[in-house]
């Protein structure tokens, strides 16, 4: 077991989840970004594969989707996140802020993280935050962000520019407790989906449980759910990208714009 006073480097560091999770990992080995695979995985891809083992171990472990989701959050903010300052302050507010050091940004980092009063501040502390004041982050392709959230909402407003106002919408809440859909999902070989109406286990709380305990496949039974709904009822074509040949309830789409909550 690693000690140390210094943080482990996550990056192109194989042994850091076989460090992590050693009942997962029981040999040591499997980690991410392991130089000597060919071709190259990357963190993403290796992680949801893992989540799709038949054993079932990753998505049934209490921690590791956590720990994985956070990883790739910050491997995402490290890639995709720039600032951003008004033009007529540019000449201004770039080589100032070029010039201040990492030390100053790190101990003033420091002193807000302790909550410490402004007047501790050093002069060049001062003038780094006054700099940072004077810039925006952006953060587009980090999901959550608030930055996301309005990379969306403008999304939405060119639709409208192009296509027009919307003409419906609606909100679809598949529930996966009730469904037997999902028990499929989850591996329940018992229910019929063959049937009308496949019967269900009994205690709503064991179903409430099962989706607990496997979260990979109530995404998926989400997922699935969605697609159906738009293929089947909207007569949505989603390998061309446009409404089919007979179209859906609703008759044809031009189309359709759609967020999970």
């Amino acid at each position: 077991i690693h000690y140390s006073s210094d943080p482990i480097v996550e990056y192109n560091n194989k042994d850091l989840f076989p460090g992590m999770f050693p009942t997962l990992f029981p040999l040591g080995i499997g980690g991410f970004e392991d130089d000597r695979r060919s071709p190259k995985v990357s963190l993403k891809s290796h992680a949801a594969h893992l989540l799709d083992q038949c054993g079932r171990k990753f998505r049934y472990h209490h921690y590791y989707i956590f720990v994985a989701l956070n990883l790739i959050q910050r491997r995402t903010a490290h890639l995709f996140t720039s600032f951003t300052v008004k033009s007529s302050r540019f000449s201004d507010v770039a080589p100032a802020l070029l010039s201040v050091s990492p030390q100053t940004l790190s101990e003033l980092a420091n002193i807000m993280r302790e909550e410490h009063s402004q007047l501790s501040y050093t002069d060049e502390q001062r003038n780094a935050l006054r700099l940072l004041n004077e810039v925006n982050t952006v953060s587009a392709h980090v999901p959550g962000s608030q930055s996301a959230k309005i990379s969306v909402r403008n999304d939405i407003r060119s639709y409208f520019s192009y296509f027009g106002m919307g003409h419906l919408f609606l909100t679809l809440n598949p529930s996966a407790v009730h469904s037997p859909v999902f028990q499929a999902f989850f591996g329940d070989h018992t229910v019929d989906l063959s049937q009308q109406f496949p019967q269900l286990p009994e205690k709503r709380i064991q179903r409430a449980y099962r989706v607990a305990q496997d979260p990979v496949a109530a995404s998926d039974f989400f997922d699935f759910m969605i697609q159906r709904t738009f293929e089947d009822l909207f007569g949505w074509d989603f390998a061309s990208g446009s409404s089919n040949v007979d179209g859906g309830i609703l008759g044809k789409l031009r189309a359709f714009y759609g967020t999970p909550e």
